[in-house]
């Protein structure tokens, strides 16, 4: 083979390692488009407060508060997922949230109470991600909670094309530990809705 085919191929050869390895392992995907994956269970569900609809799962808002919410989507975290890894998902408001404090996204569960949460909320009339408060005015954000180890840093997006940035970051509570997707604290005059799309794990790199 002539030298510079064989220098060619060993360029594209490198390409596609290089491609490989920037794309993290996906350890669990779940669109929330149609049905659920195995592996959901509900709290305190209301079956009539949600629904499939826009390309994902959609939850009623209704009012409540951490320990009260209902219709919290929850999973367990396996032992078996490596110590690196980050929960991914887009939280979108379908209707402009009104209520105070009304709010979508991630809860850490330990030992089966809510230990942090990690979501897109409306305080004094504005959007923002908490933790950090960092505003956030668009309806959908893209919500990355890395943990490694003990520690989580909590990251988001406006725009799928735009670099993730860093919201907040601290100790994680470990022991029986459960992610949920869930809403809360909305208007009891007003049927608000939140769409979740995307869910997924992915193997973060060392």
């Amino acid at each position: 083979m002539p030298r510079q085919l064989l220098c060619l191929f060993a360029v594209l050869l490198l390409l596609v390692r290089c491609a490989a390895a920037a794309e993290p392992r996906v350890l669990f995907e779940d669109t929330l488009d149609g049905e659920l994956a195995d592996g959901w269970s509900w709290l305190r569900e209301n079956p009539d407060a949600w629904r499939f609809g826009g390309g994902g799962l959609e939850i009623h808002v209704e009012p409540g508060k951490a320990d009260t919410v209902k219709n919290a989507l929850v999973r367990p975290l396996s032992d078996a997922l490596p110590s690196d890894y980050a929960i991914e998902l887009t939280v979108t408001f379908t209707s402009p949230p009104t209520n105070q404090f009304e709010q979508g996204g991630i809860t850490w569960y330990h030992d089966d109470k809510p230990a942090f949460k990690f979501v897109h909320e409306h305080i004094d009339g504005e959007e923002w991600i908490i933790p950090g408060r960092k505003p956030a005015p668009n309806k959908t954000v893209q919500l990355r909670l890395e943990v490694r180890g003990d520690e989580w840093t909590a990251r988001y997006r406006e725009n799928a094309e735009d670099a993730y940035l860093t919201a907040d970051s601290g100790n994680l509570p470990r022991g029986n530990d459960q992610i949920s997707i869930q809403c809360y604290e909305g208007p009891a005059d007003a049927e608000h809705w939140i769409r979740f799309e995307d869910f997924r794990i992915i193997e973060l790199n060392q």
